[in-house]
């Protein structure tokens, strides 16, 4: 899971046509037609000069969208030369070649985050984001076309191993990762619980690069609870609700905990988005519209244009109270539209460092053999129309969590959090917006 995305039951008429063209141009005559390797020179020959799509498709054929000077004809005569002269073709599936034409075709963009899954990769997806799968327990995606790790998820292999934030993959059992998309180091590094894999990690410290170490990790079965409820002080005022990502059992676990925060009438919230790499789009929204009501949560922005306004579906039951935000290099996507509206409208103070910068929307598609696309549609701005994609949100109080205070169980910036918010009790709160102090 790297992304905000929207799944299908959300998708609009418009994200289908993104679907039907995939479909209709690259797989439309393979599936479609019930495809065999034998009919691919006749479909080489049906392919037009001028329109530059395979023709013989029947009333369900794409329209003519690709540019002249596109030519799919050459497509098949690629894949006739590859299966006449390539040396090993008799050790080379089919479907291995069409699997890495649709993930060409995906990565030809030049977006990290728009890809192609096969089957396997699909499922695998789909379970991370139920919350259980098996592997390690890292959210990672490209950053510079590095593999970089955007977040540990609490008390994983990973998190227990030692994995920070922002550490570079440089290497998974030896192999170096140059090159490597997310989907491919996602295989290499996920696996049967109890067994091991070795990532070779290069950390930045104040902005220099350690040398490479390697940490060992044994996999293990990862089952995630979005949503946990703490209390900081013995009287249970103030709350501390981690949310580690935007999962399909996060709004249940937040109308839960907001029961019992309300039920012991809660003084004041840290909502904790350390290391959150993001989830479900309609899940930020709610989350979101718990402190700022109905009002904009995010803006979408396709090409230069604003083209949709998304506002909050919560039950605006926070609002008023006193809330500090907690963010790290770790806080993508989801993470970043939630702390970016409620720093908008100052209904929270933001605590900690730079989010990840991971502020574009993906559509999932699922296809028909079991595979799936993720595509990027647009980018995200916050209500007032600041940037989020690359640039990440500067927190109103900036602090540190160093690899120190780790190793030694402190963390200097939930401390800074429950000052803030015991100030603003009697009335001398540090850097907590006004519509708070209350």
């Amino acid at each position: 899971m790297d992304t905000v995305y929207r799944p299908p039951e959300t998708q609009k008429s418009h994200r289908a046509v993104f679907v039907f063209l995939v479909v209709g141009l690259v797989i439309g005559a393979l599936i479609g037609r019930g495809w065999t390797k034998a009919e691919s020179p006749s479909i080489a020959s049906s392919a037009t000069s001028t329109s530059g799509f395979v023709l013989g498709l029947g009333q369900n054929a794409p329209p003519n969208i690709a540019s002249e000077d596109v030519e799919f004809r050459l497509f098949w005569e690629e894949w006739q030369l590859l299966k006449d002269k390539y040396y090993k073709a008799s050790e080379v599936e089919d479907k291995a070649m069409f699997y890495g034409a649709m993930k060409g075709l995906a990565e030809s963009v030049g977006d990290p985050y728009t890809t192609f899954f096969e089957p396997k990769g699909a499922q695998e997806f789909q379970e991370a984001l139920s919350g259980k799968f098996s592997g390690i327990g890292a959210e990672i995606g490209l950053r510079e076309g590095i593999i970089t790790v955007v977040a540990p998820l609490p008390d994983t292999p990973a998190d227990r191993a030692g994995v920070k934030a922002g550490d570079l993959i440089a290497k998974i059992d030896g192999k170096e990762t140059t090159g490597f998309s997310v989907e491919q180091a996602v295989s290499m590094i996920r696996g049967d619980k109890g067994t091991k894999v070795v990532l070779t990690i290069v950390r930045l410290n104040d902005k220099k690069k350690t040398e490479p170490f390697d940490v060992e990790i044994t996999r293990d079965e990862i089952q995630v609870k979005s949503v946990r409820l703490k209390w900081i002080d013995k009287q249970d005022k103030i709350a501390h609700l981690e949310i580690s990502n935007f999962n399909t059992d996060t709004v249940d676990g937040l109308n839960k905990a907001i029961d019992e925060m309300l039920a012991k009438d809660v003084k004041a919230i840290i909502l904790d988005l350390r290391n959150n790499p993001g989830g479900f789009l309609d899940t930020a929204t709610y989350m979101a519209g718990e402190w700022v009501g109905e009002r904009i949560v995010v803006k979408e922005r396709r090409q230069g244009v604003i083209v949709e306004q998304l506002a909050g579906t919560g039950k605006n039951r926070l609002n008023g109270i006193p809330t500090v935000v907690l963010v790290n290099e770790g806080s993508a996507s989801a993470s970043e539209i939630v702390s970016g509206a409620l720093q908008d409208y100052k209904a929270a103070t933001i605590v900690g460092k730079k989010t990840f910068g991971k502020g574009s929307v993906q559509d999932y598609t699922n296809l028909r053999d079991g595979s799936a696309i993720k595509i990027t549609i647009a980018e995200w701005l916050t209500p007032q129309e600041r940037t989020i994609n690359k640039t990440g949100l500067d927190p109103d109080i900036s602090i540190e969590r160093t690899p120190e205070d780790y190793e030694k169980s402190l963390d200097p910036q939930l401390d800074r959090a429950v000052g803030i918010l015991n100030g603003s009790a009697t009335g001398t709160a540090d850097g907590v917006p006004s519509s708070t102090k209350r």
